[in-house]
């Protein structure tokens, strides 16, 4: 996704970067729809905690998004990290909200909100559309 404005945080990210780390993430979530292995949606919700409130250095989806993106000789993607940031926190509460569900056994929910967070990987994967980074400029054209 193109940057529809000056960036906001003044610091920007890897867009490659970012929608490799989705695929990883949309893979693993994948299978803990196949396998329900719940180890493997804790894994996801520390990931991103990692990435999110420490340093994404030490998040072990970003190190191989970093080393794919170098393998596949991507070109960098230098996008606003503000509207990235928010929508990896959507994920995140999206990922507990899901094992939360999980863990109630409200199936029903459960597959409302893992379709909601499947579409929302798959649009980033193949179409580089961060649905949370439209939220953001939406939010910034509103408010501020």
């Amino acid at each position: 996704m193109s940057n529809k404005s000056c960036p906001i945080s003044l610091i920007s990210v890897d867009g490659n970067i970012a929608r490799v780390n989705a695929f990883y993430v949309g893979t693993l979530f994948s299978l803990y729809l196949i396998t329900t292995s719940s180890a493997l949606v804790y894994f996801l919700i520390i990931d991103f905690m990692i990435r999110l409130f420490l340093n994404k250095n030490y998040s072990p989806l970003f190190l191989l998004s970093k080393k794919t993106k170098e393998l596949l000789n991507l070109q960098n993607d230098i996008v606003d990290a503000a509207p990235k940031r928010l929508a990896s926190f959507f994920g995140l509460v999206f990922l507990v909200t899901i094992a939360l569900l999980n863990l109630l056994h409200l199936t029903l929910l459960f597959y409302i909100f893992s379709i909601i967070l499947l579409l929302c990987i798959t649009l980033e994967v193949l179409f580089s559309y961060c649905l949370g980074c439209e939220i953001y400029h939406l939010y910034k054209k509103i408010f501020v």
